[in-house]
């Protein structure tokens, strides 16, 4: 009997250890290590400037954020270079110039998820709707659009369409594409490295401060790039005009609310990107 109890014992306490060993959880793999250097910075601009999915992990602290600025124009490049095929496709298949902007608008606007445009139409409200400083920021942030920002949009996308179309009468729109997306986006830095954010959150605060090398490097990117596409006359022109876009919005944002916030950063692409396209029709006219 005592052996035979015994040996009850024993097996209840087997099966008990059987049950705590089933119920504890399977070792988790280790996280994987962000993303560093270089491609690192690639990758955090990229997810930060677009809606392409990125699956390689990175570090979006604001000391990463702001060392990834240099970069920014190899994004617009990213993405000009993809916008550039369904737009050069729907020209051979309809002969229309006009139409194949479109895509190409249509195809950036998709990259983006639409957010150069969501902070130029915010602004527009703000700005135009807001009667002090605190209301203007309030109005930014509302999720619904008003009068001002509808105009804002339908005016830069017809601009950005007519320019698109310009260029392609005379076979540059996928150089024009690529020098409007890489300027534009070297613009963004030179904002956030000259003015002070609006707020104490949101992205503006959050991107954090970029070091003027980075900013610097971002400009001789973008700088290259249209070099190598558009000539060094262009890339002259273009550039005047990209610091002159990113310095009028600089300039009306703080006037408007002390600084910039993400929608400005996003006002900046948008209307640094229209100064470049209308120098870049300016100096084919005259070439």
């Amino acid at each position: 009997m005592n052996n035979d109890h015994n040996q009850t014992g024993m097996n209840s306490q087997s099966l008990d250890d059987d049950q705590v060993d089933a119920k504890q959880p399977e070792p988790q793999a280790e996280p994987e290590a962000p993303a560093t250097g270089m491609l690192g910075d690639f990758w955090r601009a990229l997810a930060l400037l677009g809606r392409i999915p990125v699956f390689i992990p990175c570090d979006f602290g604001p000391k990463a954020m702001a060392r990834s600025v240099w970069c920014w124009p190899l994004v617009g490049l990213f993405m000009a270079g993809i916008a550039i095929i369904p737009a050069y496709v729907t020209e051979i298949l309809t002969g229309n110039v006009m139409v194949a902007a479109i895509v190409a608008t249509f195809t950036l606007i998709t990259l983006t998820g639409a957010m150069h445009e969501d902070g130029i139409a915010d602004c527009a409200d703000g700005f135009g709707g807001g009667l002090d400083r605190q209301r203007k920021l309030d109005i930014m942030r509302d999720s619904r659009i008003g009068t001002y920002g509808v105009v804002a949009l339908v005016l830069c996308l017809a601009m950005r369409i007519t320019v698109l179309g310009a260029a392609g009468e005379s076979g540059s729109m996928a150089a024009i594409l690529i020098v409007m997306a890489t300027l534009s986006r070297a613009a963004m830095p030179i904002v956030t490295y000259v003015f002070d954010p609006a707020r104490e959150d949101g992205l503006g605060k959050g991107a954090g401060r970029p070091d003027i090398r980075m900013v610097a490097a971002g400009i001789a990117v973008a700088l290259m790039l249209v070099v190598i596409v558009a000539g060094a006359l262009t890339a002259f022109m273009c550039l005047i005009a990209m610091m002159l876009g990113a310095s009028v919005v600089g300039w009306i944002a703080r006037h408007q609310i002390g600084g910039y916030t993400g929608d400005v950063l996003g006002m900046t692409q948008i209307i640094s990107e229209l100064f470049v396209g209308i120098a870049f029709i300016a100096v084919l006219q005259v070439t």
